[in-house]
């Protein structure tokens, strides 16, 4: 359904989600990493539930049933259903990839059994395994014993347990312990190679578990839970904005509960206990699903030391302007610098902080910091610069979802080692990834360093996540990046930017001027065309401006991975093409090419062209001055535009139809690695 002039976001991104249901049907990926996409299809619909789904389900609870603008058309209650059916028919999907995937291991002498399937030394090492190991940190919960439900996170796995004797009835709930080997277990290899799920580790141990209670017959079923994970913000002003933080993620723990997911086999009587308990309503989502759950553990399924069966290591390419034994800054000096992470190595970064901490001319480091991996080598170059005397301020988003607790320990860290730390403002997340070192040079004058990015300093992900940062000394740019980090100071306060787009200001304003410039030539019959690729597209407003110059015969062209709102039903959107990629690396980069009459403008941007990116965020969008890297995001663009195997065309169904076209086979990311490795040479 549309409004014709919107797609739906919702709709939009579980099409999203569905590409990735496509990567773990692919056969030309390998066999685990196949599994592992349908770990992150897992994840994925998880957020999906805790976030929008949540939110949907808040309207509908609190709003008469008319269309929303924000649903795109939709009423709540349509909305809802809508996107039931899609989830349970993806979960279906799911569950039947999982089966195919699980059949396909035993090809490779990999199987995946239960407890009922041990040899007589494999049930010895599995109760082994439960008594050293996992029985010491069990928690079992007796509902027949507890005076209130127990409460259920909505991160664990849960078996529900019924004892039962003669009449009577005892019920239990055991989470699923993931402290010892995660959720899988390896056992002994008797030429096979055998894994269990930690689930089936608890059922061959129910007799040890409940050695003290009599019963006839016991049985344990699978559950999990999703909750709302909205993060409410109280008004007292008498607490500090971290307070508010930490009080709101104490309400989240216990939010309302969206979905509840089962094994079909549980019994009836189980069931009704589980749902009184859980105070399941009406509008939460009920599915019967298979005997396990959290798929997204698959996301971690054991390496079986068969390189087939995964990716081959790619390794990180060396960039051409930077020697691995001289100092980054005078790199710096001489020419910009763009890292293109994964292929380029995102230590790069770490090593440039490192320089600056231990160098007498460097007086100042500032770092905007969004998600950060849980042992960071980015704050431990930063507390080392503070060690030795530097001037450290770090701007942490205390609001990043799902990453606040993490941020809050990094925070109070930070803060023990004498290191400014500014937690941003209620309000206004700080989504920006900037950097900025100020060194002494010549006469006592201060020098500008920056590093203006697309990604987050986060180890983990910066190995998944393609990415550019830009490293300059273009005082330019560098001058401006200091007076973000004094906009993020002071948020109130006007600030000028003449060269760098600084939403909430200047972004929307921006973007539209050089749109509009693209519309006047058009009229005027010169060519005019603009690319963008970026993760989503939901703005109303922004949609709608390029409505405005497709019908004006601007040619545009799109690469968008996630949401995409735009409605190619409307006549106005001839002219506008697009594609999503999706494969091995989760495509990040976000950057834009404007014609301007064959005297191209290029830019990065940290920024989404999403409402929240333009209205709500501190996000930085920055040109690209430097021509030889001009070149290298024109042919980053290219060859994924090219891309016909991982390449999906955004239609108006959005129905995930592969890209096809003349040639030969063609896999983008493949394809840039190699094209990073030919620079290096040419460097």
């Amino acid at each position: 359904m549309s409004n014709n002039s919107y797609f739906n976001r919702d709709v939009s991104w579980l099409s999203f989600n569905e590409r990735v249901l496509q990567e773990a049907e692919d056969t030309s990926n390998p066999l685990i990493e196949r599994l592992r996409f349908l770990g992150i299809h897992s994840n994925n619909m998880d957020e999906f539930f805790r976030v929008r789904y949540s939110y949907i389900r808040r309207l509908r609870l609190s709003k008469d049933e008319g269309l929303d603008d924000d649903l795109e058309g939709y009423t709540p209650g349509e909305l809802l259903a809508t996107l039931s059916k899609i989830v349970t028919d993806q979960q279906q999907r799911s569950q039947n990839i999982y089966d195919a995937l699980k059949s396909a291991l035993e090809e490779f002498n990999i199987e995946i059994i239960n407890e009922k399937q041990l040899t007589a030394k494999q049930a010895e090492f599995v109760k082994h395994l439960y008594r050293d190991k996992i029985s010491p940190a069990l928690t079992n919960l007796m509902i027949n014993q507890t005076k209130s439900f127990p409460f259920l996170r909505d991160k664990s796995i849960y078996l529900a347990v019924k004892l039962t004797k003669g009449e009577n009835q005892q019920h239990s709930i055991i989470e699923v312990p993931y402290s010892v080997s995660g959720r899988f277990v390896r056992l002994p290899k008797y030429g096979k190679q055998y894994v269990m799920y930690m689930d089936d580790v608890l059922r061959h141990n129910l007799d040890s578990i409940f050695h003290t209670i009599k019963y006839d017959h016991i049985e344990a079923h699978t559950l999990k839970i999703t909750r709302d994970a909205e993060l409410s913000l109280d008004d007292d002003v008498s607490r500090s904005f971290m307070e508010k933080i930490q009080r709101g993620l104490r309400n989240r723990r216990v939010g309302d509960l969206v979905r509840f997911v089962y094994d079909k086999n549980i019994a009836d009587s189980t069931l009704k206990i589980l749902v009184d308990g859980l105070e399941v309503s009406a509008l939460d989502t009920l599915i019967p699903g298979g005997r396990y759950h959290n798929k997204k553990d698959l996301m971690q399924f054991p390496n079986m030391e068969n390189p087939a069966l995964e990716y081959n290591k790619h390794k990180h390419i060396p960039h051409p302007g930077i020697d691995v034994d001289r100092s980054i800054i005078k790199a710096l000096k001489r020419q910009d610098i763009m890292l293109f992470t994964p292929y380029h190595d995102f230590g790069t970064i770490i090593r440039l902080l490192r320089e600056a901490a231990i160098d007498e001319k460097v007086k100042e480091l500032k770092v905007t910091l969004y998600r950060l991996s849980d042992e960071s080598q980015i704050i431990s170059a930063l507390i080392n610069a503070a060690k030795n005397g530097k001037n450290v301020t770090v701007f942490i988003e205390l609001q990043a979802r799902f990453d606040e607790a993490n941020n809050i320990k990094w925070t109070n860290r930070l803060r023990s080692e004498g290191i400014k730390v500014v937690s941003g403002v209620q309000g206004l997340k700080v989504h920006s990834k900037l950097t900025l070192i100020r060194r002494y040079e010549g006469k006592e004058k201060l020098v500008d360093y920056c590093i203006i990015g697309t990604g987050n300093y986060h180890e983990g992900t910066a190995k998944i996540y393609t990415d550019y940062h830009l490293m300059t000394s273009d005082r330019r740019l560098a001058k401006e990046a200091r007076k973000v980090f004094q906009f993020i100071e002071s948020p109130y306060k006007q600030y000028n930017f003449k060269h760098l787009f600084v939403s909430p200001n200047t972004t929307r304003s921006n973007i539209e001027r050089l749109i509009d410039r693209e519309i006047d030539h058009a009229k005027e019959g010169k060519e005019a065309k603009f690319w963008v690729k970026i993760n989503s597209i939901s703005d109303h407003s922004m949609i709608d401006k390029l409505y405005e110059a497709s019908h004006a015969g601007v040619k545009i062209r799109m690469i968008v991975r996630g949401i995409f709102c735009l409605d190619l039903n409307n006549s106005k959107a001839h002219n506008i093409t697009a594609i999503s990629v999706v494969g091995r690396f989760l495509e990040h980069t976000r950057a834009f090419c404007f014609h301007n009459a064959g005297k191209p403008e290029y830019y990065i941007s940290s920024a989404d062209w999403m409402g929240r990116n333009l209205n709500r965020r501190v996000e930085v969008t920055a040109p690209i001055y430097d021509e030889s890297i001009q070149r290298e995001i024109r042919d980053h663009f290219e060859i994924l535009w090219k891309d016909n195997l991982k390449s999906r065309r955004l239609d108006a169904n959005q129905q995930n139809i592969y890209k096809v076209q003349q040639g030969p086979k063609i896999n983008g990311q493949e394809e840039l690695h190699e094209y990073v490795r030919k620079l290096l040479s040419k460097g």
